[in-house]
């Protein structure tokens, strides 16, 4: 049953917690709420996982990478091999494999891309205008989210132009739940985006170019033991599998679900409106607010006791980030959207540890351009989040439409 937050029925005798049920997908944080204050490590039977949901215990499991393992992936459903993504490794691999990306995804690189974020958002949004004009509504989720990130990623890998469009495509249909448990749809999709970046990769290796998969194929790292590692065509096909899937999906999620939280709180929306320089706390709460990626996956090496229950060794358990940045021990007044509120160092919205994102710096600086270039063009723009639409999907949280008006042009 859902209530009148759209949130699954809790609390109830026999309950028991469905992570792709529409209704959690329409409103998941009641029932964060719910695991927080009465079941802060919850065992779900049917699926076999545990989820962490107060803040700090999802922050010190981020940093506590020898007893909470990737080696079985970030997806709720275990997998039995995730050691080929970086996602999915553990030290000492994973320190030299994250040291190569490093150098080749750099905070320098990335900001060279500032213009064209810039021009590509301002373009976007204006089409759209000429199209529907100051009071016509549109998607702006297949209009403007989905295609900035997609861009922005594409022209940072060298993807190309007729690739585009088929490796969101694809990405969409790996993070789906619309078959429930039933991953042979997803795995399925996960093949085909490994296969087009593999292809890519060997395509580089024939005939490289400045970009980053030629960049990795040539660059070389030392590990702790004096050994020099290269990466094979193979595994640079997987890394940028996971660069291309994170920095598109989670932007392209994160920029309605702050444009809904804006305009369910209109002081804020004004208050951004009158000074475009907030816009780096904006987006802090933004992600702490809605954040787009809700659930780590990991697995236990040992038995953990939080809160009087025992989680053993060999377990699967969710960290549950949605849950996690709602928690008022954390966050005072955590449901009111305040980006003047006091910001928290140890933020987990793009994880923590050994495994936080490598393009934290480049999705924020996409989630501010998109606002900002929104705010200085069209003041007036305005979503409706009581007529979007949304589907079950796995580790993230996002719209899959929402329509919006631009207003009149500044």
């Amino acid at each position: 049953m859902a209530d009148s937050n759209g949130a699954q029925s809790i609390g109830k005798s026999g309950y028991i917690f469905d992570p792709y049920a529409l209704d959690f997908a329409e409103n998941p944080y009641p029932t964060y709420q719910w695991m927080r204050d009465e079941a802060p490590v919850y065992h779900q039977p049917e699926m076999d996982f545990w989820m962490l949901s107060r803040y700090e215990d999802v922050w010190q499991a981020h940093r506590d990478a020898k007893t909470y393992s990737s080696k079985a992936g970030v997806q709720i459903e275990r997998a039995t091999e995730a050691g080929n993504h970086l996602l999915g490794m553990d030290a000492p691999k994973h320190n030299w494999a994250k040291a190569m990306m490093t150098k080749v995804f750099s905070s320098e690189r990335m900001q060279a891309l500032d213009g064209f974020i810039r021009a590509r958002a301002a373009s976007l949004l204006d089409a759209a205008y000429d199209k529907h004009g100051p009071d016509g509504e549109f998607d702006m989720v297949s209009q403007f989210s989905v295609k900035l990130p997609l861009a922005v990623i594409s022209e940072l890998l060298g993807i190309p132009e007729a690739l585009r469009q088929p490796i969101h495509d694809l990405s969409n249909a790996f993070i789906s739940r619309e078959y429930g448990t039933d991953v042979s749809h997803q795995m399925e999709a996960m093949g085909k985006l490994w296969g087009i970046y593999f292809q890519l990769t060997q395509e580089r290796r024939q005939a490289p170019k400045d970009d980053p998969i030629s960049l990795l194929i040539a660059v070389e790292e030392t590990d702790e033991n004096g050994l020099v590692h290269k990466i094979a065509d193979e595994e640079i096909a997987h890394r940028f599998l996971e660069m291309g899937f994170a920095g598109h999906e989670t932007v392209a999620k994160a920029i309605p679900n702050g444009a809904m939280a804006l305009e369910r709180f209109p002081d804020q929306k004004a208050k951004i409106a009158a000074d475009l320089s907030v816009m780096p706390r904006v987006v802090q709460e933004i992600l702490r607010f809605d954040p787009p990626s809700q659930l780590q996956g990991r697995l236990t090496t040992r038995d953990v006791t939080l809160h009087g229950v025992t989680i053993p060794a060999d377990a699967r358990v969710m960290l549950a980030t949605g849950g996690a940045t709602r928690d008022p021990r954390a966050f005072p007044n955590p449901d009111q959207f305040d980006f003047e509120r006091d910001s928290d160092t140890r933020t987990v919205f793009f994880g923590y540890g050994v495994h936080k994102c490598l393009g934290i710096h480049l999705a924020q600086l996409e989630i501010a351009i998109a606002f900002q270039e929104l705010y200085a063009r069209y003041p007036g723009w305005k979503v409706f989040p009581d007529r979007t639409t949304r589907v079950a999907l796995s580790n993230v949280r996002g719209v899959a439409t929402l329509p919006m008006v631009l207003g009149k042009r500044a």
